[in-house]
């Protein structure tokens, strides 16, 4: 009678085990064809980058040789020096560097002022005015390029870097969502005590908010940093002096100056891209935290 029911038990175990073994193997096949589909996805968006690179290390004969080839024969690192010596590259980077600061300064102060006070103060029309603000990212740039760029002229500042940094320190649409979403994760009894003990609103946004909140502010600083050094419309309209032209406005009268250079044109389009790319690269783990719209501290 024993036998039989250890017996029995041993029948139901074995099946268990197969049936575990089983699921175990279909999930490792299941990621390796996830981790087969992603690397193929990445080759196909990487290539047009590699391409870049490749071409930038190519003399000239081998840029036009046909067929052409994906890797250089020879490396001619010699094309990022000349590439720097044929345009004012430094003084074009400086200008770019400092329009790119005040852009993500006021980005991040803004935006995060901003969304505390629709996150954590009532007010009447609070919800109304907060539906205005995200209304407004479904109007797209180019319906207020017109209006902007008249009234900018009115005001004088047309040939200034202020039409490319005043309106970073207004705040965006999404940025605001998203700083917002951050402080609704935040315990409001942590404001209450800090009230308890004397501190304002601006004190709790300083002192207690913007630490807590730091994934999402390193978010609004890499995209900020992003959308500023690679801008190409906003410089071409509003500056017109060549001392302060932008490294994409350079790159662009460079490419005019040597339209068959593609050698030079690639090494220069390099060195612009290795900032934002190294950014990214240091400050990713951030960056997905911050794209996590129920991150922040929760209560």
């Amino acid at each position: 009678m024993i036998e039989n029911t250890a017996s029995k038990q041993m029948d139901q175990v074995i099946p268990k085990q197969q049936h575990f073994k089983s699921r175990k193997r279909q999930q490792k096949l299941n990621r390796l064809i996830t981790y087969l589909l992603l690397i193929g996805v990445s080759i196909v968006l990487l290539a047009p980058l590699f391409w870049m690179v490749f071409t930038s290390l190519k003399p000239m004969e081998e840029v036009v040789k046909l067929p052409p080839s994906f890797f250089p024969e020879t490396l001619q690192w010699s094309n990022y020096t000349e590439t720097i010596e044929s345009f004012p590259f430094f003084k074009y980077a400086g200008n770019t560097l400092f329009i790119t600061f005040f852009v993500v300064l006021g980005n991040v102060v803004s935006n995060s002022f901003i969304a505390y006070g629709f996150a954590k103060i009532e007010f009447p029309g609070k919800n109304l005015l907060f539906s205005l603000v995200l209304a407004t990212m479904m109007i797209p740039s180019f319906v207020t390029m017109i209006p902007q760029y008249v009234l900018f002229t009115k005001i004088g500042w047309v040939g200034t870097y202020l039409p490319l940094i005043v309106p970073s320190f207004f705040g965006s649409a999404f940025n605001i969502f998203l700083m917002r979403q951050f402080y609704l994760s935040i315990n409001d009894e942590l404001i209450e005590a800090a009230q308890i003990d004397g501190a304002n609103h601006l004190f709790v946004w300083s002192r207690l908010m913007v630490p807590l909140t730091k994934p999402a502010l390193i978010t609004i600083g890499i995209t900020s940093f992003n959308g500023a050094w690679n801008d190409f419309l906003g410089p071409l309209l509003y500056i017109h002096d060549e001392d302060m032209y932008t490294l994409q406005i350079g790159l662009q009268t460079f490419q005019s100056q040597s339209s068959t250079q593609w050698n030079y044109l690639m090494a220069g389009a390099t060195l612009v891209m290795i900032p934002t790319v190294l950014l990214f690269f240091f400050a990713q783990k951030y960056f997905i935290q911050g794209m996590d719209l129920t991150g922040g501290t929760k209560g």
